[in-house]
């Protein structure tokens, strides 16, 4: 903030005063305490057609009545001219807006600056005894192009508070709004008025890019990455093939969990057993029973969920050549034993046959039937007709 004191100019002095009083009426008229006119800011960079906002105020001696106050481009004038009037212009009496008052506020707002704009700006105010100026003024740089940049720390911790701040090439008004970005969308429920974005109780989900821009322009800063920290999450165990195993043999189990910075360091428990019963990502359990593990980094630890390991008993395996060698023999014991019985069936049948055959004159085993198809089915009279078939081999005797 500046403070510029002017130069006061007695309106009147009697000349009749003794020389006592007129000195100090003098010093009284140009006294730093009584007269002066305060800027905000003494640079200020808008962008084009955007608005400017020259906040100041401004005092004077008791007893004086403010007469007229306006706004100059120039603080020195040639002889008796007067300082031109900003509001009387022209070219700016439409975009001009005094936004102050006659007692101590002396804030304007220009609208759509352009670069015809770059210039110094002074207050001068006028009372019923004296005119003021403020020398200092507020010089206004109106730039169409500018370079914005996101400032943030490297890394954050998860429930720490974090803020990010816009930066340009040139200092805003006051009224520049600013939107931010997150991996290229845009928080529309963080749109601040001042160049600064402050995340409080920061997630792991608001890690990533961040970037800014100013509201009705389409220029957008660089990507600034912002990256979280916390605890081991979502830790749990895999087991590598079955729950269930036999005696003597083991199951792998592994842990796995979201970590930034990863997990380095795992320790394995049983739920019946207040010791840990190994370390490592991977542990191999030989025994039944329930086990969990924990994952732990520089921000603390995370237990997983318990999983189920079952050892049975070994199972007692005969090789498949002896399964089927003792088929094997098993088929042919039972082929030859239906063999013999069909065998000694067929033998008793075939007595059977003969004993009812006993008064025949020709056995059935007789080369004479040797030929013979049906020699079984012998009728019970055994007589045959002469001329059949089955005596066709037999000699015929000569009669005598």
């Amino acid at each position: 903030m500046s403070r510029e004191i002017g130069v006061a100019m007695m309106m009147s002095v009697r000349m009749a005063a003794p020389l006592p009083l007129i000195f100090l009426i003098m010093i009284h008229g140009v006294s730093s305490a009584d007269w002066g006119v305060s800027y905000s800011r003494s640079h200020i960079c808008a962008l084009k057609d955007s608005s400017v906002i020259m906040n100041c105020t401004y005092t004077y001696p008791t007893g004086h009545q403010i007469l007229k106050v306006f706004w100059t481009k120039t603080h020195i004038i040639n002889g008796d001219e007067e300082f031109p009037d900003l509001s009387e212009d022209p070219e700016n009496s439409q975009r001009l807006q005094y936004l102050g008052d006659k007692q101590q506020n002396c804030t304007i707002r220009l609208n759509h600056v352009t670069q015809k704009d770059d210039h110094m700006y002074y207050f001068r105010f006028t009372t019923d005894k004296n005119k003021w100026i403020g020398k200092s003024g507020v010089n206004l740089t109106v730039t169409g192009d500018f370079d914005l940049q996101v400032e943030s720390p490297e890394r954050v911790t998860e429930g720490h508070n974090v803020s990010l701040t816009c930066k340009s090439s040139c200092a805003l008004t006051d009224r520049a709004t600013f939107i931010w970005y997150r991996n290229s969308q845009p928080l529309t429920e963080r749109r601040d008025g001042n160049n600064q974005l402050l995340l409080q109780s920061v997630r792991r989900e608001d890690a990533g890019r961040y970037s800014c821009a100013l509201h009705g322009h389409t220029y957008i800063s660089p990507d600034a990455h912002l990256n979280v920290t916390y605890a081991p999450k979502n830790v749990s165990v895999s087991i590598t093939g079955s729950g269930e195993i036999v005696e003597g043999d083991s199951v792998t189990l592994i842990c796995s969990s979201d970590s930034n910075p990863p997990a380095l360091n795992f320790s394995w428990f049983k739920e019946d057993q207040s010791s840990s019963v190994g370390s490592g990502q991977s542990f191999s359990a030989l025994q039944s029973g329930r086990f969990y593990c924990e994952a732990h980094n520089q921000h603390g630890s995370q237990r997983s969920d318990a999983v189920t390991v079952t050892v049975k008993g070994r199972l007692v395996i005969i090789p498949i050549s002896i399964v089927c060698g003792a088929c094997g023999a098993a088929v042919f014991i039972i082929t030859m034993l239906i063999l013999w019985i069909k065998k000694r069936n067929g033998s008793q049948n075939a007595q059977m046959n003969h004993g009812q055959h006993k008064g025949c004159d020709v056995e059935m085993t007789d080369s004479v039937y040797e030929n013979v198809a049906d020699a079984q089915r012998c009728t019970k009279t055994c007589k045959p007709e002469l001329n059949s078939s089955v005596y066709e081999n037999i000699p015929k005797k000569k009669k005598k």
